[in-house]
């Protein structure tokens, strides 16, 4: 899916859409990110030794996790965080790095959606976690 078509599932846009593309495999999702070095987030954070923070990384993973749930969204509904647990930061992103994510669902009860995923770029693991969203809306 590229930027057009993750619209199509995600309400994100311009500053908050977060992926360049994604595509759902078996068994899951991939999608990608490259940070550019311009992104509101990394002006404050930090002066002179740009990070990526780990809500954004964390952000990031489940708007991948969310092109899983294409067929389930109907309009007028909204995918939102419902938790996070288990969150291992291992590695800084930084600007200029290309961010892969992998997530998959574990469960299902509707309305809730359990994901496990992991961020990367170049094979360096940089978090991981396990989260939930709630399909809400009409």
């Amino acid at each position: 899916m590229n930027k057009d078509e993750i619209m199509r599932v995600l309400p994100h846009r311009e500053n908050m859409l977060l992926l360049d593309d994604a595509e759902s495999l078996e068994g899951g999702a991939v999608g990608h990110y490259t940070v550019r070095g311009d992104e509101f987030f990394l002006k404050g954070h930090f002066p002179g030794n740009p990070i990526v923070p780990g809500v954004i990384l964390c952000e990031i993973l489940a708007q991948s996790a969310c092109v899983l749930l294409k067929e389930v969204i109907r309009e007028g509904q909204l995918a939102v965080y419902t938790g996070l647990n288990n969150v291992k930061f291992r590695s800084s992103v930084k600007p200029g790095d290309r961010i892969e994510t992998r997530c998959r669902v574990k469960r299902v009860k509707h309305p809730f959606y359990f994901f496990e995923g992991t961020a990367t770029v170049d094979g360096r693991r940089c978090v991981s976690a396990e989260f939930s969203v709630a399909i809400t809306g009409e």
